[in-house]
């Protein structure tokens, strides 16, 4: 089925499916019907020479320049002088989810593209052609280099018409399809620590106090009552429920307090959706066609500061979560915190074990923490554009950093969940949780445990590949 494009509804689970499960788009006959009409405001305004940036004037600089209506050529200049991309290709869904944005703005009729764009958008959508572009060169404020390469790839052999050009590129497209990519998978590295995190609480033989339903009412935060829930899910018909089960009073605050942890990140996320569902049914460009009004506005509704902020914050958020995994790990890895043989061996001898995924899971937490660090209050210049251009929320940085961020801490994740196998499997306690015990068996298919005079189990893609196709229970 495809699916459909209003401008108004789109939403992240269509933007997957279409961006990496290649499905189909079609623009709804209404969506159509806007860009006409927005298309014919724009054609009388330029007819009644109102100035009209981008329509009647050139752009940036040239911004007191007039556009002459029949220089057709114009239109593909300006693209061509946006070109300044630099760096490596995006990955094929990063550039779909950006072209799908972009046909979500367009169906929205605040450009003034004439419908036909649209269909050859969604026609390219469809036929599987997407065009490279380049990774790197955009401040997000509007993606100019990025969608001029899109631009260019998909529109080459089309004759535009005045402000279509600008229109094309004056967008936060690409940072915003990246964004929504990041946050997909972000949301699911949350959901798959959970998990792991459960199955570590068991490995080290943790106090499940930490999950009494005291804690929430003590703190009255829904996000932390939905992560208590799911932990007492997972955990449920667990030993650890048993008397007498833990270990200690007081375990380390890593485990003490994954869930307030798990929630924190979720929470972070959560808002992050919440932006980024607005962000994808929101115009982009400038100027903005309002043909309720009758009227086009000079504005600048391409800055995307609320969605970059937000990603800020997830990856914040992230990195405390995967340090504190990470730890979790090298705990279970280490006799006097986990009361285990070193390396997670069942018996004594000079092997090491496991013990090398430690220094494998703190070298990845250390890169995920660096990835933290803040960008969307950066501003490198106040002169672009004669001082006009002096602000920048740089969306597809964010973006970027929080998908490196994420393919880090799925593999510590994915170290955590071995280890903690491991653990438990070392400790033979039962039964596990309803949750864990799944999980357990379904890492135990891809890496067997790890026996005395085995070579253990350093690659943990299998497990990671895991993680990606969905721990859910």
């Amino acid at each position: 089925m495809a699916v459909g494009i209003t401008g108004r509804d789109l939403s992240l689970d269509e933007v997957v499916a279409v961006a990496r499960g290649r499905a189909t788009v079609a623009p709804a006959a209404g969506a159509l019907e806007r860009m006409e009409r927005a298309r014919a405001l724009a054609d009388a305004s330029a007819a009644r020479g109102t100035p009209t940036y981008g329509l009647t004037t050139g752009l940036g600089v040239q911004k007191r320049a007039t556009q002459e209506s029949d220089d057709r050529g114009f239109q593909w200049r300006q693209i061509a002088e946006s070109r300044a991309g630099v760096g490596p290709a995006a990955p094929p869904d990063v550039v779909r989810a950006a072209m799908l944005v972009l046909l979500n703005q367009m169906a929205g009729g605040s450009t003034c593209l004439r419908p036909a764009l649209a269909e050859r958008l969604a026609q390219a959508l469809n036929d599987g052609g997407e065009p490279p572009v380049r990774l790197r060169g955009s401040l997000g404020a509007s993606d100019l280099a990025a969608m001029a390469d899109l631009a260019a790839g998909v529109f080459r052999d089309v004759e535009l018409v005045a402000g279509e050009g600008l229109a094309l590129i004056n967008s936060s497209a690409f940072g915003t399809g990246l964004a929504a990519l990041a946050l997909a998978d972000a949301e699911r590295l949350v959901d798959a620590a959970d998990v792991a995190g459960a199955l570590s609480l068991e490995g080290f033989a943790a106090n499940l106090a930490i999950l009494h339903p005291a804690v929430e009412r003590a703190r009255p935060d829904p996000v932390l009552a939905r992560t208590l829930a799911r932990f007492r899910e997972l955990l449920d018909g667990s030993f650890l429920w048993q008397e007498g089960a833990a270990r200690n009073l007081q375990d380390p605050l890593t485990y003490r307090s994954t869930a307030l942890l798990q929630a924190a990140a979720r929470r972070a996320v959560d808002h992050a959706l919440e932006v980024l569902a607005v962000e994808l049914n929101s115009a982009q460009g400038n100027p903005l066609v309002s043909v309720e009004e009758g009227t086009i506005v000079s504005t600048g509704v391409y800055e995307v500061a609320g969605l970059s902020v937000a990603l800020d914050y997830v990856r914040i958020a992230l990195a405390t979560m995967l340090t504190s995994a990470s730890e979790r790990s090298v705990k279970l890895l280490d006799t006097p915190w986990s009361g285990l043989p070193t390396g997670l061996l069942d018996q004594g001898g000079p092997d090491l074990g496991l013990s090398i995924l430690a220094i494998t899971s703190e070298a990845l937490a250390a890169e995920a923490g660096t990835l933290a660090q803040p960008v969307s209050f950066l501003l490198t210049s106040t002169s672009g554009a004669e001082g006009i251009e002096d602000r920048a929320s740089h969306l597809p940085l964010s973006a970027r950093r929080l998908a490196e961020q994420v393919d880090a801490g799925e593999e510590v994740v994915a170290i955590e969940l071995v280890v903690a196998a491991q653990a438990v499997d070392l400790r033979g306690s039962a039964p596990l949780g309803s949750g864990t015990k799944e999980v357990h068996r379904r890492v135990r298919r891809v890496v067997p445990v790890l026996r005395a005079g085995d070579a253990p189990p350093v690659d943990v893609e299998p497990v990671r590949a895991l993680l990606r196709s969905g721990l859910t229970t």
